[in-house]
């Protein structure tokens, strides 16, 4: 079990997740239930998948966690592309948003990628 907040990972999920939260208090009152919402659950699902994901025991459950929040990522991906081509973003604020996502999901490759390549340790 690792604290969740010194890893960069987190740090740049938690960056992210706030990031939406305020580009999202700017959306249509209408999409308060709808498109809001759903934004601002699978960026803040990212985060806690992490830090849920440390809570737990080992590197294959903490990699369990870690692909849930690349499942969250990627539907945050769509949603924020759909948001684009609604016109509730602007161009430039989706292209920021969806370059720190990009890099967020190369982290969370990578950290599965070690996760993945540690021999498992023989429980005898």
């Amino acid at each position: 079990m690792q604290d969740f907040r010194k890893l960069k990972i987190w740090e740049s999920a938690h960056a992210l997740a706030l990031a939406v939260y305020r580009l999202t208090r700017k959306f249509p009152k209408e999409e308060q239930y709808g498109l809001t919402s759903q934004i601002r659950r699978a960026s803040m699902s990212i985060p806690a998948n992490i830090a849920e994901g440390c809570g737990r025991q080992g590197d294959p459950e903490f990699a369990r966690f870690l692909q849930m929040a690349m499942g969250s990522a990627s539907e945050l991906d769509y949603e924020l592309l759909l948001a684009r081509d609604l016109q509730y973003l602007a161009p430039d604020a989706y292209e920021e948003v969806a370059s720190d996502l990009a890099s967020l999901r190369r982290m969370i490759n990578a950290m599965l990628g070690k996760l993945r390549s540690k021999p498992i340790a023989n429980s005898q």
